[in-house]
């Protein structure tokens, strides 16, 4: 998927997370910001748009691709098709 980057907001350890399981952002090329949190009574990846502020970009750091659970990965790829 063309110009697609993934994101985590934070490093290492200190990355943010949702009752342990990581959060994740994405961004298509200029576009907006979508933040990736998984709701374990659906158990599925839910999706939101970002209002994004003058500081928050800077806080994300690039995730690599292989490093996210294959439903995620999905779910993007879906989000993205509609």
């Amino acid at each position: 998927m063309n110009g697609l980057r993934v994101y985590i907001d934070g490093d290492g350890d200190e990355a943010e997370t949702r009752r342990t399981r990581p959060v994740f952002y994405c961004r298509r090329e200029d576009g907006p910001y979508y933040k990736w949190v998984y709701d374990d009574a659906l158990r599925q990846w839910r999706v939101g748009r970002v209002m994004k502020s003058a500081s928050f970009a800077k806080t994300l750091s690039a995730a690599a691709w292989k490093t996210l659970p294959a439903t995620l990965q999905r779910s993007i790829v879906e989000h993205y098709q509609d």
